[in-house]
């Protein structure tokens, strides 16, 4: 009895320390990722890339993750696989070894799917790891492990300015060691991730799910939300892709500065997008997913109408507090996705996660041909009414509610 009750109150304790660890590891993961379009203004002026054809390399990057996250999710749900984390990782380093050395648009192409499949791997699997470690904590559990990964995407404007821009396309050679530690630490993350789950209940999880077979009264309203939730993140992707592709194209032409002084600006935006990421995980512990999610969505409107007329310096400020405030939802709607539907951990981490990876590839494509055909300035303030989908938040069931469906 003591220690079934030892077990219970050791449950509900975050694991801080496999936390972090695998936050360091989406950090590195994301930072692979990030190196693709750091790499677009060097690409545009070494190969003449048009911005259709930049468009569909973050295409065919973001698509593979997007596609295969919600299957790998589904898959472990079912069988979770602890050593998929560092194989991922592997496919990832081949993929940052092939960009370096990559003659043309093709072999890009191919190295890039290399990485995205890397990717589609490591979130799933790395968001149950962070839901396993959470105790009775999820939002800032999954802050924590997102936070990692925004973090990662806000070095792509500091790896342009610092490596690429005096390195060229072979300096992404170097990241080949950032994918290895990656691997490395992800082998330890994975020997935790199979002890951790040879000492769960199979009983438990067997109740859990007849549990949920036996109440499907909710099954319509969990389907609205859900695809109310999805077209809240296409709303954020598609704007987060606009600003993370084309914005240092827009500032580079607007205010006329090099490619080097433009990737602070974008710099800014995703720096200050970390930092709103792991702040909305705790609000939403004390103040509710929804109201976190709705609030997301509503302040940031104003600011990203505003940026395309604001002045390069006043660009600074919006572009902080709209990184902050848009993306303290993040990690907010993968735990709403989670609770909406709780036995299936792995496939609402892959569908909402990965949901954000394939907007962002439809848009980058979509946007990369607006703005051949239409222009940048017209595009930039097009997208700036994204945000203001957010209103929809308001179709969303409420916290309390989402706890009695789970009764």
């Amino acid at each position: 009895m003591a220690t079934a009750l030892s077990t219970s109150q050791s449950a509900n304790k975050p694991v801080y320390n496999i936390l972090y660890i695998i936050g360091i590891c989406h950090l590195l993961n994301d930072t692979l990722q990030s190196v693709v379009p750091a790499m677009f203004p060097i690409l545009e002026a070494s190969m003449g890339l048009t911005f259709t054809q930049l468009g569909f390399i973050a295409f065919a990057l973001n698509m593979i993750s997007s596609v295969m996250q919600p299957v790998v999710g589904w898959y472990s749900d079912k069988r979770p696989m602890p050593y998929a984390l560092p194989i991922g990782l592997t496919s990832s380093l081949l993929g940052i070894l092939g960009i370096a050395l990559a003659p043309s648009f093709w072999t890009i192409i191919l190295s890039v799917i290399f990485i995205g499949f890397g990717s589609a791997v490591f979130h799933p699997e790395g968001s149950r790891v962070a839901y396993m470690a959470a105790g009775n904590r999820r939002g800032l559990a999954q802050s924590i492990y997102q936070v990692g990964g925004n973090s990662g995407q806000a070095l792509a404007p500091v790896i342009t300015a610092l490596v690429l821009v005096p390195l060229g396309q072979f300096g992404a050679i170097w990241f080949t060691l950032v994918a290895a530690l990656a691997v490395y630490f992800l082998i330890n993350i994975a020997r935790w991730y199979a002890h951790r789950l040879a000492t769960i209940s199979k009983q438990q999880m067997k109740n859990k799910k007849v549990k949920m077979q036996l109440d499907p009264s909710y099954s319509r309203a969990i389907k609205i939300a859900l695809f109310v939730l999805v077209f809240l993140v296409f709303a954020r992707s598609w704007y987060g892709s606009a600003i993370s592709n084309f914005y240092t194209f827009y500032v580079m032409d607007a205010y006329g500065v090099s490619i080097a002084r433009a990737q602070w600006y974008l710099f800014t935006f995703l720096l200050m997008g970390a930092v709103g990421t792991f702040a909305g995980g705790p609000l939403a512990d004390y103040f509710g997913k929804r109201n976190v999610i709705l609030l997301s969505m509503l302040l940031a409107s104003p600011l990203a109408i505003a940026l395309p007329f604001v002045g390069p310096y006043v660009a600074f400020a919006v572009l902080a507090l709209l990184g902050v405030i848009l993306m303290s939802s993040f990690s907010v709607t993968v735990v709403y996705a989670q609770e909406l539907l709780p036995g299936k951990i792995g496939t609402m981490s892959g569908l909402i996660v990965g949901l954000a990876f394939g907007m962002g590839a439809i848009g980058s494509v979509a946007l990369g041909s607006i703005i051949d055909s239409l222009g940048l300035t017209f595009t930039m303030i097009a997208v700036a009414f994204l945000p203001l989908i957010g209103i929809l938040t308001w179709l969303l069931p409420t916290d309390k509610k989402l706890i009695e469906w789970q009764k």
